[in-house]
């Protein structure tokens, strides 16, 4: 088991793992253990463990919120909300952020080798959910000491697994950040997903999942579900912005003439090709399977008999939403919905709609709106 000492000064972020013996109790009515939980941790825990804040990441995130990636190099994935001087600060909150399980950043996964077998789990590894990631999280806390937190804050999936914790963990959480998030997954948003997971499976080298041992990886399905996923993270305006219909400059074409034929004549095309296949490079295809039907099988009112309201009755956190204009993957009318279920049990909710031309990603670029809103609401005022 690793050790849950934490050195005197971790401000840049430390690179642990967890093996937690288990087992973990799952949605589907399986037992994962033992449990690995790969993860990072930010600033210092204060002597009375009050200055706790959990971040919960998106689909293809990963546990470097705040720090280099070890496959890309590139900075943690919101640094412009994690970090020195920014809203969630190591000099004043002790921060985590852990890998969830299912994915392929160190926690247990497809990718991860089973004890039993000495081999990947591929798709022999167990379906999970939401709650389960949720489930995940609050062992590792429990590891590391820690009964309570400050914050639990989240975009996207990310929202998702927060807005999760006070449901399951009511006497965990003091205030819940869901950004760019919903309380379940739409028919559209499970079609986008099949549309990827299709991809993965069609692809001749998936082969049911096991892959692993010659190296082989469906990388043309991956590249192809991630470009459909991208699709939805943009703005249709964004896009226009950003590339209109104009035409790829290549060698023999500088110009970017037509060239009449099924290269990427256009930048958009040429984009989501990019997209595609730096994906690759850093996600792993049966991850993406397991963790899109993780998203397709959340829906927090079903899990509490159809009531939203009923959900967050035994909770006490104050709660932040905050949705974009542009967001058409979890539109405002999604967040609305959350806001009067909440209003309903009589919590404390705050809400804001903010303006952005960046479509879903907004929550992961640069939007001041979006720090002040969490400074203001992590330092007791309301949205």
């Amino acid at each position: 088991m690793a050790s849950a000492s934490f050195p005197d000064d971790n401000r840049f972020g430390l690179r642990r793992q967890a093996r937690l013996p288990g087992p973990l109790r799952l949605d589907s009515g399986a037992a994962l253990g033992p449990v690995d939980i790969a993860y990072e941790t930010y600033g210092r825990m204060d002597a009375d463990r009050s200055n706790v804040i959990l971040i919960c990441h998106a689909l293809t995130g990963d546990q470097y919120v705040a720090s280099a990636h070890p496959v890309t190099g590139k900075p943690g994935w919101w640094w412009r909300l994690v970090g020195e001087g920014k809203p969630v600060d190591p000099a004043r909150h002790f921060i985590v952020c852990a890998n969830v399980i299912g994915s392929c950043m160190g926690s247990s996964g497809p990718a991860s080798i089973d004890p039993a077998t000495g081999e990947p789990h591929a798709m022999r590894f167990p379906v999970i959910t939401i709650a389960d990631m949720v489930r995940a999280q609050a062992m590792l806390l429990d590891h590391l000491g820690v009964d309570r937190l400050r914050a639990v804050i989240g975009g996207s999936m990310g929202g998702m697994q927060a807005l999760s914790w006070p449901t399951l963990y009511p006497d965990r959480v003091e205030s819940c950040i869901v950004i760019a998030s919903t309380a379940r997954h739409s028919a559209q948003n499970i079609a986008f997903h099949e549309v990827g997971r299709q991809a993965i499976m069609a692809d001749p080298n998936w082969r049911g999942g096991d892959y692993y041992a010659d190296g082989a990886i469906p990388s043309a399905g991956l590249a192809v579900a991630r470009m459909a996923a991208h699709i939805t993270y943009l703005s249709e305006a964004g896009l226009t912005e950003k590339f209109g219909r104009r035409l790829q400059g290549r060698p023999e074409n500088p110009n970017g003439s037509k060239t009449f034929g099924f290269d990427a004549d256009f930048q958009v095309e040429s984009y989501l090709r990019h997209q595609g296949l730096s994906f690759v490079e850093r996600f792993d295809a049966n991850s993406y399977l397991y963790i899109t039907r993780a998203m397709d099988y959340y829906d927090i009112a079903e899990d509490h008999g159809g009531s939203l309201a009923r959900a967050f009755a035994a909770s006490k956190a104050r709660f932040c939403l905050v949705s974009f204009d542009t967001d058409w993957l979890y539109p405002t009318a999604e967040s609305r919905l959350i806001v009067h279920a909440l209003n309903a049990g009589g919590a404390q909710a705050s809400f804001v709609e903010l303006s952005s031309p960046f479509g879903h990603d907004a929550f992961l670029l640069e939007c001041p709106e979006l720090n002040r809103v969490v400074d203001g609401f992590l330092k007791g005022g309301r949205a």
